[in-house]
């Protein structure tokens, strides 16, 4: 079966990895300061904490905007489901808004719709690797006194409009499961603009310990003195998970340019098949492809899945709508409220890619696609 994503991982990641679990500390040690130092060579230079998985990354950066009860969260619904339960489990209304149909990002004048004076934080999803309209979803947000945040699981090393992922939003949340564009096994980090929401992401994701005498309300208790001023949770990302997260950010460049080969080779092959809708390729955006989300009429999708999984073809879908789960429903959210995200989602197949794939796993792929709608 070829997957439809996987891991790269080679020897120097293996001796990275080796090197670390042999030094004094396996957790909150200097690798965990090294791999966060990293970050921000792809992030403007604006910092991350790293944290235990992309989930985690969204939990924190909602805990570091002061997310609870009586706010609401603006995001889109196509997403992995996430995005949006970390808000609701911080007691936040989460309220759903539709997309842009070319891009499958969230639509700037349905989130602008969508805001009340009760909207403390509007999230963006990085669908794919490519970013929403920033600069639009910036305006709304000024306008209605909400931070902006960027949920970018997908989108490392994507470049938009000449500024990297990472600085264009206030907070911004990163994956590095095992299928994203580098991996550190499980992990995350969110990376911020701000040093006082960077600040109280790190203080969350460390129980919310304040070890600093000059911080605390009874400094003088003792040099091992610690306080909780507000709840956090363990967060932590262990220095060896760190190690290999430093060692493929050194290949990440690598692993984009690669990404975006395969990207166009699967637009090439299929530009004659009429029936395959292909990706958008917006001018001011370079993309660190994460997904190749190739679009089908909707009454064909699962037949061809089926017909691509029969092949050894390991095909998925991404996703199903946020709003659509039934957590979702039972907080009173209907289909139908988000139309561009659902038909996208009724219509999406995503193809294999990943580093490991090859042309001519690619160009089976497509004669296959080929084959099913010449029928």
């Amino acid at each position: 079966m070829l997957p439809y994503a996987r891991q790269s991982v080679d020897a120097s990641d293996v001796a990275a990895v080796t090197a670390a679990i042999s030094e004094p500390y396996l957790t909150t040690g200097p690798a965990v300061t090294r791999f966060e130092s990293d970050l921000a060579g792809w992030t403007g230079g604006h910092p991350a904490v790293a944290v235990t998985s992309g989930t985690a990354a969204l939990h924190t950066a909602y805990a570091a905007a002061g997310v609870g009860p009586g706010q609401e969260v603006v995001t889109s619904p196509l997403t992995f489901v996430a995005t949006a339960a970390t808000a609701a489990l911080l007691g936040a209304r989460v309220v759903f808004a539709d997309v842009d149909d070319a891009t499958g990002c969230l639509d700037a004048d349905a989130a602008a719709a969508a805001v009340t004076d009760r909207t403390s934080v509007m999230t963006a999803v990085d669908y794919a690797g490519l970013p929403a309209d920033m600069d639009a979803l910036r305006t709304v947000t000024d306008r209605a006194g909400a931070l902006l945040m960027e949920d970018a699981a997908h989108s490392i090393g994507t470049v938009w409009r000449g500024r990297p992922v990472g600085s264009l939003a206030d907070l911004t949340t990163l994956s590095f499961f095992a299928t994203k564009n580098l991996t550190t096994a499980e992990g995350g980090a969110v990376v911020s603009t701000s040093p006082d929401l960077l600040a109280r992401a790190a203080r969350f994701r460390n129980h919310g310990l304040v070890r600093d005498p000059g911080e605390q309300r009874e400094p003088d208790e003792g040099p091992w003195h610690q306080e909780v001023h507000s709840f956090g949770l363990n967060y932590r990302l262990p220095d060896v998970l760190c190690a290999l997260g430093s060692s493929q950010l050194r290949r990440l460049a690598a692993f984009k340019a690669r990404r975006a080969e395969l990207s166009a080779r699967y637009d090439a092959a299929l530009a004659d098949v009429a029936e395959v809708r292909t990706p958008a390729r917006p001018a001011d955006a370079d993309v660190a492809w994460h997904l190749y989300p190739a679009r089908v009429p909707a009454d064909a999708r699962r037949a061809l899945f089926d017909h691509l999984r029969a092949a050894g073809i390991g095909v998925q879908v991404n996703y199903i709508p946020a709003h659509w789960h039934p957590v979702f429903a039972d907080l009173g959210h209907r289909r139908g409220e988000c139309p561009v995200a659902e038909q996208w989602y009724r219509e999406e197949i995503s193809l294999p890619l990943f580093v490991g794939v090859t042309d001519d796993d690619v160009d089976r792929v497509c004669d296959l696609v080929r084959g099913f709608f010449a029928g």
